[in-house]
């Protein structure tokens, strides 16, 4: 099974909230995950940005490939 770490938008219409998910690499963006990681909110001054490091650690030592944003959020934080 192929897993990513990525974002599933949260929020209402027009209020875009992130969250950081792992997920099988099939499934819809905004469908089935196997554990939240963090959310991310960019409409506050500055970003919110909340993740669990330890966690987030686990996935990538086992194999989770992190998408593109989440990189960059990855990076944001010193991760």
């Amino acid at each position: 099974m192929a897993v990513s770490m990525r974002l599933t938008r949260v929020g209402g219409k027009k209020d875009p909230q992130w969250r950081v998910v792992v997920a099988d690499r099939r499934s819809p963006r905004d469908g089935r995950f196997i554990e939240v990681l963090g959310r991310y909110n960019p409409q506050t001054e500055p970003s919110t940005i909340v993740l669990k490091e330890d966690r987030i650690r686990h996935w990538l030592e086992r194999g989770a490939q992190p998408s593109e944003p989440v990189q960059k959020l990855l990076k944001t934080q010193g991760i």
